[in-house]
C-alpha cells in the first residue's frame, strides 16, 4: 500500500529545515505576544482617553464657574466702591454744613471721622480698586488656558487592523 521505496525509508528532516521551522514557532509566538500587547495597549488609551475627555469637561465647567464668580466679584466691589461713594458725600455733605455738626452728637461724628479716615480714605483713592484687586490674578488665564494646548490627533504613525 505504500509506494516501492517509501518503506524502508523513514522521514528524515535536514538540519536546516529543523531551524527553519524552530525560528518560526518563535516568531509565531513572539506575534501572539505583541498581539496581546497591542491589545492591552489600546484598552489603556481607550481607558485614558475616556479620563481626558471627563477631565476636559471638568476644567471647562470649573473656567466658567470661576467667570461666574468674576463677574460676581467685579460687580459687588463696583456696589461696594459706589456704597462707599454715597457714604463719603454723606459724611462730607454733614460735615460741611453749619448745622451738621449740631445734628451728630459728638459719638457719632467720631465715628464717621474714624470710618472716612480709615476705610473710605483708603477705598476712595484714586486706583484704589486696582490696588485691592491686584493681590488676586484675575486673567482667568491658567498656565493650562485650552487655547494653549495642542493635542496630536494625527493617526499616521498608528496601524489599525
Amino acid at each position: 500500500s505504500q509506494p516501492p521505496g517509501l518503506a524502508s525509508r523513514s522521514l528524515v528532516l535536514p538540519p536546516d529545515y529543523i531551524q527553519i521551522a524552530r525560528c518560526f514557532e518563535v516568531t509565531r509566538q513572539r506575534c501572539c505576544r505583541l498581539e496581546q500587547d497591542r491589545r492591552r495597549a489600546r484598552e489603556q488609551l481607550a481607558r485614558v482617553e475616556a479620563e481626558r475627555a471627563a477631565l476636559e469637561v471638568k476644567l471647562k465647567h470649573a473656567r466658567n464657574q470661576v467667570e461666574v464668580e468674576m463677574k460676581k466679584r467685579h460687580r459687588a466691589e463696583a456696589e461696594l466702591e459706589k456704597q462707599e461713594r454715597k457714604l463719603q458725600l454723606v459724611f462730607e455733605f454733614l460735615m460741611r454744613e453749619p448745622w451738621g455738626s449740631g445734628v451728630l452728637s459728638r459719638e457719632q461724628g467720631s465715628i464717621l471721622s474714624a470710618l472716612a479716615s480709615r476705610r473710605l480714605g483708603a477705598a476712595l483713592a484714586p486706583g484704589s480698586l486696582l490696588r485691592r484687586s491686584s493681590a488676586v490674578d484675575e486673567s482667568c488665564q491658567s498656565l493650562l488656558s485650552h487655547s494653549d494646548i495642542s493635542y496630536d490627533r494625527t493617526e499616521d504613525d498608528v496601524v489599525r487592523s
